[in-house]
C-alpha cells in the first residue's frame, strides 16, 4: 500500500487496529496519548508529531519505507503517476464494510 497522505496512514493505522482487535483506547493507552489524539491520526488530521505516529505504527506492526523516485519531467508532471484508487472500496473498508 502506498500511503501519501495524512489520511492514508489514518486509515491504515484504523484498518490494522481493528484487525487486532485493540480499540481506541487501548491504542492510546500503548502509546502514551489520549484516545482523541488516536482520532485525529485515524481521520488524517495533519499536526502529529512524527515520532508518535511512527511509534503507533510500529505498535500496530505496520512500517515505512523510503524510496527514492525519479524526477519527473515537466509532460510527466501534468498526467498523475499515481494508479487510480477505487473510494469506494477505501470507505467501506475504513466503515469495516466488505467491497
Amino acid at each position: 500500500m502506498w500511503a501519501r497522505t495524512p489520511i492514508d496512514i489514518g486509515l491504515a493505522v484504523r484498518e490494522q487496529r481493528k484487525n487486532l482487535g485493540l480499540d481506541q483506547r487501548g491504542l492510546a493507552a500503548k502509546l502514551g496519548v489520549n484516545r482523541q489524539w488516536v482520532i485525529d491520526l485515524e481521520k488524517g488530521r495533519p499536526g502529529a508529531a512524527l515520532g508518535t505516529v511512527l511509534r503507533a505504527l510500529n505498535v500496530v506492526g505496520l512500517f515505512v519505507s523510503i524510496e527514492k523516485s525519479e524526477p519527473a519531467s515537466p509532460q510527466a508532471k501534468r498526467a498523475s503517476p499515481l494508479p487510480a484508487i477505487d473510494i469506494d472500496a477505501v470507505i467501506d473498508r475504513a466503515r469495516g464494510r466488505k467491497p
